[in-house]
Parts: C-alpha cells; structure tokens; sequence
C-alpha cells in the first residue's frame, strides 16, 4: 500500500493525538468524517496504525532509575539471540532492546526502583546462563529531549524522492 498526504496527516494527527475523534481527525486533515474513518481502518488492516496507548510520565508513579545496557553475547548464532530474547522480553524492567551494529549487540532500556534493583536485574541475567559475554550500563542523569513521535511527512516525501525515478534527490527539511 503506498500512502498519499492525507494518510500521512492522519498518522501525523493520531501520533499527536490518539484520543481524537473521527469527526475532529476528519476536520483537521479537510475530509469528511466517512472517507477518513475508511483510512484509519485501512491504515490499521496494513499494519501502519499498530495500537494506541497513553504516555506515562513514569516519575510520577515514584523513584526511578532508568539505565541503558550495551549487551553483548558469548556467541552469535540464530539460537543464542533468540535464548537471549525469550528471556529478556519477559522482564517487566526492560522498556526497550535494540539489535544494534558496532561493538555490542544489543542496546537494552531498563526502568527500575533503583540501583539495587537495576543490579539484581543484571545479576539474575547473568547467572540464567543467556549467553551474556559483557555488558556496560549507563545510567540516565536527565532527559531533556524525548519525542514521542515521528515526523511523518518527512519521511513520506523522502521516500517518495528515493522512489521516483530520473528525480534529482534534495535534502528535505
């Protein structure tokens, strides 16, 4: 499915704003409420709209200490990442795992009560026998910049520079 402008308005729309009505969606990127809700469904069905949630301000809801671990394991055949994933994937501190290129593996965001939490974590890891070679963890001291979502039209026009063909490719803003 290629999307047009409209349907990257209405992503854009819905990454500001999941709890926005139909007939509001529908105001704000110039369609009327039936045609819009259509898109929606269709963005949905091909997978673009994945769910909705609401943003937590997690310091709110008490201390916390959120850290990121560069990972890296013993070895690197199919069966070790996915050992490795089977159990990371079940830990409710773990917010977020990257396979990344470079010198680690994988990039993992924890989010726990505190360093001794965050420690036992690390150390449980370790003694499961995952595979874990070495690991390197930097705690967050402040955030001062989170987005919580894309530029979508960005995305989409560059795309759409990169596909069509015998087209000078410029830098978009």
């Amino acid at each position: 499915m290629k999307l047009d402008k409209i349907d990257v308005r209405i992503l854009c729309e819905l990454q500001k704003n999941g709890r926005v009505s139909n007939v509001e969606l529908a105001e704000l990127i110039h369609l009327s409420p039936s045609p819009c809700l259509m898109r929606v469904k269709r963005l949905q069905t091909e997978g673009f709209i994945t769910g909705y949630s609401a943003q937590i301000d997690v310091s709110k809801l008490g201390q916390t200490l959120t850290v990121f671990a560069e990972i890296t394991l013993k070895n690197h055949r199919q069966i070790d990442f996915a050992r490795f994933l089977t159990t990371i994937e079940k830990m409710d501190s773990v917010v977020e795992c990257h396979l990344v290129s470079g010198g680690y593996d994988y990039l993992v965001k924890f989010i726990t009560a505190g360093i001794s939490e965050y420690q036992a974590v690390m150390e449980r890891l370790v003694e499961l026998d995952i595979g874990i070679d070495k690991y390197f963890s930097f705690v967050v001291l402040k955030s001062p910049i989170v987005k919580s979502h894309l530029r979508a039209q960005r995305y989409h026009r560059l795309s759409m520079l990169l596909r069509a063909p015998n087209r000078k490719v410029r830098r978009v803003p």
